[in-house]
C-alpha cells in the first residue's frame, strides 16, 4: 500500500501538471479516493504475486474504498471535515482489510505463471522505480538545494555500515573520500552564484550516477538492486537539473 503511493503519487501530479488539474487534486474527496486507489493498485499487485485469488483481492481492494466511500455524503454534506473524512477513512479500513484477510486465511496461494516478458520486468523493479519517483521531475524541472549532495554518499555509508563492509579498510576510504568530494562540491556550490551552484549540483547527481554505476559492476559496500536504483535516480535528477538549468 505505501509503496503504491510512492510509485503513483508522481503520476497523479505529473498528470495534473500537464492538464491543468492541480486545484482539483487538492480537493479532499478527490485526494481520499486517489489514495485509495494508489493503496489497492498495490495491494492487488501484492496480492497477485503472492498468488492469491481473485474473489480475495476484490474484497480486499473494496475494503479500502468502502470506508472513503461511506464518508463522501457526509464530507459532502459539510458534516465533516477533510481530516476527519481522511482519519476516519483509515480507521474504518483497517478492521476491513482484517475481516477480509480473516475469511480467507484458509485459501493457500498458488503462485500464478508470468509470461517471461513479465519476470525480465519484474526484475528490473529497481529501474521501474527509480522512473516513477521522478516522473514529476520530467515534467517540471528543478535544480535541487547543493544539501542534497550529501545524502548522496551519505547512503553508502549507512548501508556498508550496516553490511558490515569495512574489514578491508581500502573501502571504506574510499568511501570517505567520497563524502570529501560531495561535501566539498556541496560546499562550492553553497559558496557560487546561482547559475554555477546549479551546475555544480547537476554535476554532482551526475557523477555519483558514475559512482553507482561502478559499484553495481563489483557488487561491494551496497547490494546490486540499491546500486541500480540509485544510479537510475540520479542520472534522472541530474538530467533534469540540467533541463531546468538550460530553461532558465
Amino acid at each position: 500500500m505505501l509503496v503504491g503511493m510512492l510509485l503513483l503519487d508522481p503520476v497523479w501530479r505529473a498528470g495534473a501538471a500537464v492538464l491543468g488539474g492541480g486545484d482539483v487534486l487538492a480537493r479532499a474527496d478527490v485526494a481520499a479516493l486517489l489514495m485509495a486507489t494508489d493503496m489497492a493498485l498495490g495491494m492487488a499487485a501484492w496480492m497477485w504475486h503472492r498468488g492469491h485469488g481473485r474473489a480475495a483481492t476484490v474484497e480486499m481492494v473494496a475494503a479500502m474504498y468502502v470506508p472513503f466511500l461511506l464518508l463522501l455524503p457526509p464530507w459532502w454534506a459539510g458534516l465533516l471535515g477533510d481530516h476527519g473524512l481522511t482519519l476516519g477513512g483509515h480507521l474504518l479500513m483497517l478492521p476491513a482489510m482484517v475481516l477480509v484477510a480473516l475469511r480467507h486465511r484458509h485459501a493457500p496461494p498458488a503462485r500464478p505463471r508470468r509470461h517471461p516478458v513479465v519476470v525480465a520486468l519484474a526484475r528490473r523493479w529497481p529501474t521501474g522505480l527509480a522512473l516513477l519517483m521522478t516522473l514529476d521531475l520530467w515534467f517540471a524541472p528543478a535544480v535541487l538545494a547543493p544539501w542534497t549532495l550529501l545524502v548522496l554518499p551519505a547512503g553508502y555509508l549507512l548501508l556498508g555500515t550496516v553490511r558490515r563492509q569495512w574489514r578491508d579498510r581500502r573501502v571504506l576510504a574510499l568511501q570517505l573520500a567520497g563524502l570529501a568530494g560531495w561535501g566539498g562540491l556541496a560546499a562550492a556550490a553553497l559558496a557560487g552564484p546561482d547559475g554555477v551552484a546549479g551546475a555544480l549540483v547537476a554535476a554532482g547527481w551526475l557523477g555519483h550516477a558514475a559512482w553507482d554505476l561502478a559499484h553495481h559492476r563489483n557488487g561491494r559496500v551496497v547490494p546490486r538492486a540499491y546500486a541500480e536504483w540509485c544510479g537510475v535516480l540520479d542520472a534522472a535528477v541530474g538530467i533534469t537539473m540540467v533541463l531546468a538549468l538550460l530553461h532558465g
